[in-house]
């Protein structure tokens, strides 16, 4: 649609195609690392009601 091509225009517009694709690979990583963060988090949370409960 127009809207979506002026959005991608908007973001992408003064970008080289190199740069689009590492942009791109940069936010898969972010997510991942996001949700690797979170998984640590809830470990981390759950290790320390545990140790709580032997004390």
């Amino acid at each position: 649609t127009e809207q979506t091509y002026y959005r991608w225009r908007r973001e992408y517009g003064g970008m080289r195609i190199e740069q689009v694709k590492r942009l791109k690979e940069l936010e898969k990583e972010n997510i991942r690392l996001k949700r690797l963060v979170a998984d640590l988090s809830l470990d981390n949370d759950i290790l320390k009601e545990a140790s709580r409960g032997n004390s």
